[in-house]
């Protein structure tokens, strides 16, 4: 990170053309994850993107997030669907036709589809291939996000095909500049 401080990296990234944020904490508490999320949660607000949580309902619910993004060994989407109610995200992780369609019958709002490429940000997740993914594309009507490996050189791969998002971390983050390498992926993706 080229910040001294998650909450500075955020807002970059906000500033840069981030649409949504999506906090992932897998290495500290359940104290310090609320704490960092009430933070992040000032800067989304300010700027008006939603801030959706991964994995944790209850942290959530506690700093009222606009949702929660949950994977396959996680609480099912049909429960944090039912949790939340109508008015929150909910988004979850699939990397075949069969958890896409499911997930979207479970009350799910959107899609993580990947990985697509081997990332450090997630070393035991499995590659989805670009078939596959135009398979999820033709299945399911709810929006897609490809995750995993998403970068400068990788983005320009799901132009054009219906794909509505991309989520990227070390991409925006590990950027010397992270306002301008935010404003860059999201300007080429959409033009």
């Amino acid at each position: 990170m080229s910040t001294d401080t998650l909450e500075e990296a955020v807002e970059q990234a906000v500033r840069g053309g981030c649409t949504v944020v999506q906090l992932r904490e897998k290495d500290c508490t359940s104290l310090e994850f609320y704490e960092t999320a009430k933070k992040v949660k000032k800067i989304t607000d300010r700027y008006q993107v939603p801030l959706i949580i991964n994995d944790r309902v209850d942290i959530a619910l506690a700093v009222d997030a606009d949702g929660v993004h949950v994977g396959q060994d996680d609480l099912p989407a049909k429960e944090v669907r039912r949790i939340l109610g109508p008015d929150k995200v909910v988004g979850v992780s699939a990397g075949c036709v069969e958890e896409a369609v499911k997930a979207a019958a479970d009350g799910a709002d959107y899609l993580g589809v990947g990985a697509m490429y081997a990332t450090s940000t997630k070393e035991d997740a499995d590659v989805t291939s670009r078939e596959e993914l135009l398979r999820i594309r033709a299945a399911v009507d709810i929006p897609i996000v490809v995750i995993g490996g998403i970068n400068q050189h990788t983005y320009q791969n799901f132009k054009g095909i219906g794909i509505d998002g991309l989520a990227v971390v070390s991409a925006v983050i590990a950027a010397e500049d992270i306002e301008k390498a935010a404003r860059e992926l999201s300007e080429g993706f959409r033009s």
